[in-house]
């Protein structure tokens, strides 16, 4: 079970995640996921949604991806709806890998990756590299919603 976080600035920016998931436009073969990357002063850095940039990008790919340099997330702290992926059908790196080469600090999430397409590990292994990793209460539903298309096959 992953440790909550009850802090209303939390809830704040991970409110501000849910409404990029919610710009995510829904396909067959993968989820709709919004990210916010928050620098340790509390500056928003970036935000990415689900195939927000081309080549069948992930929310957190894309938040990393915007920046104009990636050194700038250095112990960051990465919002993101969901539980950041492990593995990639697609071969493109996972999430889970980006996030510990960007050194980001801390991962807070809102839900756990759905089991429809892998089973994924990724608050484990963030939580291996020395990244702390906390979950949102609350917002399940807020972050389950942009992927109702696959979770009610």
């Amino acid at each position: 079970m992953s440790n909550l976080t009850h802090d209303a600035k939390d809830l704040e920016l991970m409110k501000m995640a849910i409404t990029q998931a919610n710009l995510s436009q829904p396909i067959e073969s993968a989820y709709c996921v919004g990210a916010v990357l928050v620098a340790a002063t509390g500056e928003i850095l970036s935000t990415g949604f689900s195939r927000e940039l081309p080549g069948n990008t992930h929310a957190e790919q894309c938040a990393l991806d915007k920046l104009p340099d990636i050194a700038m997330a250095e112990n960051s702290v990465c919002y993101t709806t969901m539980e950041p992926c492990s593995q990639r059908l697609s071969g493109n790196k996972p999430c889970v890998e980006r996030l510990i080469e960007a050194k980001v600090s801390r991962v807070i999430m809102g839900v756990n990756e759905p089991p429809n397409f892998v089973d994924c590990s990724g608050a484990d292994l963030l939580r291996q590299a020395g990244i702390e990793v906390l979950v949102v209460p609350g917002v399940e539903q807020e972050c389950l919603k942009p992927n109702i298309h696959i979770l009610n096959k």
